[in-house]
């Protein structure tokens, strides 16, 4: 299964149509989570006693689990997130918050390190930008990170359009460019 994680609000969004032709690529079933239809429960001190005493018990009946599940169970990952502020969307962030759970997408060994349980073996992060500045660190930087670290998927790749709105930029041709380079 294929896992693709929509970050983008826009009805023609030139991130989700640069995802859409690299799922056309991929070969697999796949599972859509758009963001901006998910209610996220408050991060309380109630939401967090209940959250940690189900972790605790390795009861992930909840379907409030069922993200993490899908994310650990998924044999490969797109993200679909367009570049916002130095980083992407917060519906990522918080995503990813709620899918970071102990025992599902990891545990930690004796040593106090990150144990991947995920199955992933390949995550794509397609991500497009008005303009030109996209250092790594803030956006893909972080979910590569994670994705290695946490996750044990080793094989990320970034794949973007940038300079979108850069007055007398060839919207159709940067984006078309960046689909025609997607090599799978």
């Amino acid at each position: 299964m294929i896992l693709l994680i929509n970050a983008c609000v826009k009805e023609n969004s030139r991130t989700k149509r640069i995802a859409d032709k690299l799922l056309e690529k991929l070969d697999g079933e796949v599972l859509e989570v758009k963001l901006e239809d998910i209610s996220f429960p408050k991060t309380d001190e109630k939401f967090l006693a209940y959250r940690d005493d189900c972790i605790a018990r390795c009861d992930f009946t909840d379907e409030y689990f069922d993200l993490a599940k899908n994310f650990a169970k998924a044999e490969k990952i797109v993200i679909a997130a367009p570049y916002y502020d130095l980083s992407f969307p917060a519906s990522l962030k918080q995503y990813i918050e709620h899918i970071n759970v102990l025992g599902i997408t990891f545990e930690y060994t004796d040593e106090g390190y990150p144990k991947p349980l995920c199955k992933a073996d390949k995550l794509y992060y397609v991500t497009t930008a008005g303009g030109a500045y996209v250092p790594e660190e803030f956006g893909y930087g972080y979910i590569k990170a994670l994705a290695q670290n946490f996750y044990g998927i080793k094989d990320c790749e970034k794949i973007q359009a940038v300079g979108l709105d850069v007055v007398g930029a060839d919207v159709e041709a940067i984006v078309s460019e960046c689909i025609d380079k997607i090599n799978i």
